[in-house]
């Protein structure tokens, strides 16, 4: 395992801000030579630090009017119950993250569809008809912030 020097944790920074930069931008902000520059960056690809990159969409350009978290509480826990479970949520076109928690939620959904209605569909048919399932809370979501980047801690990294 290696670990992540400084020059490292700026590669990072700015990359999870910008993932199409280009590499002599890149060097340049870092200081280091251009190929050093990129060597780094596939190191980080292929020790996995780096696990790809995401395009940042419009929702509302794709159709998309309500977003909400759904809260899911399961009836057992078996491993298998909850393993049925998240692959059934994530296998859902709307789910597009499935947390699995610990404590009285084992879910939390984010969901998005295209207006109420379509929200109603989808608490009913996917979530509350299944036998697994022993009780669901929807919140709305009005308005979501990201921030630009995970925090880096180099030094807690686990092997």
């Amino acid at each position: 395992m290696a670990t992540l020097d400084q020059t490292d944790c700026k590669i990072l920074r700015i990359l999870q801000k910008n993932a199409r930069i280009p590499n002599k931008t890149l060097a340049e902000r870092v200081g280091l030579a251009e190929s050093t520059c990129l060597m780094r960056v596939r190191r980080l690809r292929e020790e996995g630090i780096i696990e790809g990159t995401r395009t940042v969409v419009d929702a509302e350009a794709l159709g998309i009017g309500v977003q909400a978290m759904v809260a899911v509480q399961l009836r057992s826990h078996s491993r298998a119950t909850v393993e049925q479970f998240q692959q059934a949520a994530v296998q859902r076109p709307e789910v597009v993250v499935c947390y699995h928690l610990g404590g009285r939620t084992d879910f939390l959904l984010h969901v998005t569809v295209r207006d109420p209605a379509h929200l109603r569909d989808l608490i009913l048919s996917a979530f509350t008809a299944r036998d697994e399932v022993q009780q669901v809370e929807t919140s709305l979501i009005y308005d979501q912030q990201h921030t630009d980047a995970w925090p880096i801690y180099p030094e807690a990294r686990r092997s």
